[in-house]
């Protein structure tokens, strides 16, 4: 106890001089110096607004469907970041991935997200290996990195919430995600059994096939 005492003592104390040399820092500001933050952090707010106007230019902060397999490919070249949720109108699960990514898409400009059917993308499918519906295809500079089948990754549940989806994406690095990748949402599940569910499927699914590869690696 005496030695976990120690440790939290010294701990403090650096947390204290940092913050200590923090405010002397600021202190140490002239005029000039913070006018010069400030006109830093005015450039990057422009640059920002710029950037956001690109991407909604490009069809970003809405979730929409694209009616064939030539568009997917355009779609994909013209964004960093892709979500394509492959869907089947008669399979109803596929509508609570639509409702939980029609919410991301909006909160997420840096990413597209969009949907294709199966029956009209057979070769992408079967390019792709899509087997199990609905699978959400993450493509990152036009190269499928990712799949999610199914909802074995968000708990194995139909009712995961957008929260647990959101957390998923941001694993395959396709958002900008801003909670702890270590600790999954859950709705009292077992943090480890989603953690060891995404280190199974990171393991088995990973990809980084480019789209017009013709590997035929297994799944």
């Amino acid at each position: 106890m005496e030695a976990v005492e120690k440790t939290l003592l010294n701990a403090a104390k650096v947390v204290e001089q940092q913050v200590d040399e923090e405010i002397e820092r600021l202190d140490q500001l002239q005029d000039d110096d913070i006018e010069k933050l400030r006109e830093k952090r005015l450039r990057q707010m422009k640059q920002l607004a710029t950037q956001q106007q690109e991407w909604r230019s490009q069809g970003h902060g809405e979730y929409r469907e694209i009616s064939e397999e030539k568009a997917f490919f355009e779609e994909c070249k013209q964004s960093d970041k892709v979500v394509c949720h492959f869907y089947r109108e008669s399979t109803w699960r596929c509508k609570i991935v639509d409702k939980h990514l029609a919410i991301l898409a909006p909160k997420h400009l840096e990413t597209k997200f969009i949907k294709l059917s199966v029956e009209r993308s057979p070769f992408l499918c079967d390019r792709l290996k899509i087997r199990v519906i609905p699978t959400i295809a993450i493509v990152i500079d036009a190269k499928t990195k990712d799949f999610i089948k199914g909802f074995d990754d968000l708990g194995g549940h139909d009712d995961f919430p957008t929260e647990m989806l959101e957390w998923r994406l941001g694993c395959a690095g396709v958002i900008n995600y801003s909670g702890n990748l270590l600790e999954p949402p859950t709705t009292g599940g077992d943090k480890k059994t989603h953690s060891s569910l995404l280190a199974n499927k990171t393991v088995r699914d990973r990809q980084r096939t480019a789209l017009n590869d013709d590997s035929d690696d297994d799944d």
